[in-house]
């Protein structure tokens, strides 16, 4: 029988693939980054050739280590990058513009047109989320209406748009498939969260064509078949695509969060706060979103999710921009070398603060700074910045919730850091449960894909194959979290809408 599957793991900065057994081992893994533009100010984009080439080719390497032959493969689940938008020409396959990122903030002064409009009620109604630059929806008018002829080119049915998933999809399969399953299709304010479909109401209001938009699929199925010919992948020709779920999404099942009221927190380039609230799509009243987490045998989970926009970035910042690190592996050990972050406090606000206050007009922010501020205090700053936007998401999640978080399990590349994971205990007051296998995200399409493909029995197999490596209770006495805190949201304060919305700054001239 054929007892391997293959995750796609389509990043905001790398794409990866890993070769998975049916013990949930991770057989082999490979990794290429790509290009990160940025235009403007606030801009991000990234070319999407880069991601399909970048992708193709950690999918050829990881599948040639693996050592695994073509027939053993019982097919290939696709996680991603949520909310970045990919517009392109259905006949060349050619991308009109390139992808605009979920970071991004361009679209902010449309978000602000919606909302004078009163939009506001009716897209918390039916998408579940709120109106921001975050989502997918804004993105497309603006590349409609700011790419020469595209808006004709799309009113005859000749674009197509999609998310990282559907972009993948419909090339590996040749153009054969144009979906996108209802985790992803939940994160582009054009889409019925309950009724599972997309609302011409709100197609209209940003004037994106419904033809233009993928058939929305459940997360387990066969979508389409890898096509013959595609360069580095040969052998793979045939195998069916039958997994797709949105980075966050995957990481809540490969987390093993299968229950309502369970949640997990994803550090990654931003941060992602995820509780499951069944088959129940609740609508949150401090700020927090509603999205589809899974859709399997006809029954559609549903999530509870706050998003800081930049968590890992704030990392890769110290290390690239400012050149304090050498490594992220280094930011850790250097926050640590200080007793406390010596008054100094991080907002990373470069692309405006997600939940619970998504503001677009926010900019990053240090306060406290002195004679006496060294390196390591301005890293360690950094680092406690990412865990007290995490105790603000998961405040507003239990509130919305009712009842408290008694444990939070974690993954992404920053929750190999124990500085971290020790500083997110002592300031969520809750233990922090890392678990054994860190790819959790990759894992979670790997599963949904090995479920329709028959390597996996049930959703509950997941809780047989997730092992927690460590967990982290509490160290800092109540009194000094509190304090540290408290300081934190002042700090915000200074953050908050320093960008005009007519593009200027706050400030003096």
């Amino acid at each position: 029988m054929s007892a391997y599957i293959i995750a796609i793991d389509q990043g905001t900065t790398s794409s990866r693939a890993i070769v998975f057994n049916a013990s949930g081992k991770a057989v082999s893994v490979a990794q290429h980054h790509f290009r990160q533009i940025y235009p403007k100010p606030g801009w991000v984009e990234h070319d999407p050739m880069d991601i399909l080439d970048s992708q193709l080719r950690a999918l050829s390497e990881a599948f040639a280590k693996s050592g695994v032959k073509a027939s053993e493969v019982a097919g290939i689940g696709i996680t991603n990058q949520r909310e970045t938008t990919i517009v392109w020409d259905r006949k060349t396959g050619r991308p009109v513009y390139n992808a605009i990122v979920w970071q991004c903030r361009r679209t902010a002064p449309i978000c602000d047109r919606l909302m004078a409009e009163g939009m506001g009620a009716y897209v918390r109604d039916k998408t579940g989320l709120l109106i921001d630059a975050y989502f997918s929806g804004t993105k497309i008018k603006w590349i409609l209406d700011n790419v020469p002829g595209a808006r004709e080119r799309a009113e005859r049915g000749d674009l197509l748009f999609g998310t990282v998933d559907t972009w993948l999809i419909w090339n590996l399969t040749g153009g054969g498939a144009h979906v996108s399953d209802y985790s992803n299709a939940s994160r582009t304010m054009l889409f019925d969260v309950d009724a599972l479909g997309w609302d011409g109401e709100l197609c209209r209001a940003l004037e994106v064509p419904e033809h233009m938009l993928p058939e929305p699929v459940a997360s387990a199925g066969c979508f389409g078949r890898i096509v013959s010919g595609i360069k580095g992948i040969e052998a793979l020709a045939g195998v069916p695509i039958c997994g797709s779920a949105g980075d966050q999404a995957a990481a809540l099942l490969g987390q093993g969060c299968i229950r309502p009221g369970q949640a997990k927190n994803t550090y990654g380039t931003g941060c992602f706060a995820l509780m499951n609230t069944g088959e129940r799509s609740v609508r949150s009243v401090s700020g927090l979103l509603t999205s589809v987490a899974w859709s399997l045998n006809g029954k559609t989970v549903y999530a509870l999710e706050g998003s800081v926009f930049n968590a890992g970035s704030a990392i890769q910042w110290l290390r690239d921009e400012l050149g304090l690190i050498d490594s992220a592996a280094e930011s850790g050990k250097l926050a640590a070398s200080v007793p406390d972050n010596g008054g100094v406090y991080f907002v990373p606000a470069f692309t405006g603060l997600g939940a619970p206050r998504w503001d677009m007009y926010a900019r990053g922010a240090m306060v406290g700074i002195t004679r006496g501020t060294t390196k390591a205090h301005i890293v360690r700053a950094v680092m406690e910045g990412i865990a007290y936007q995490v105790k603000d998401l998961l405040d507003a999640m239990e509130r919305d919730s009712g009842s408290p978080l008694s444990v939070l399990r974690v993954d992404g590349g920053a929750s190999v850091s124990d500085f971290l994971m020790q500083f997110q205990s002592d300031i969520l007051r809750r233990p922090i449960d890392r678990p054994a296998m860190v790819e959790t995200t990759a894992f979670g399409a790997a599963f949904l894909a090995g479920l329709a493909a028959g390597v996996w029995g049930s959703l509950s197999d997941i809780c047989g194959i997730r092992r927690s490596e460590r967990l982290f209770t509490p160290m800092m006495p109540g009194p000094a979290a509190k304090a540290y805190h408290e300081k934190w949201l002042r700090a915000v304060k200074r953050a908050e809408k320093w960008e005009e919305a007519d593009g200027q700054t706050g400030g003096m001239a």
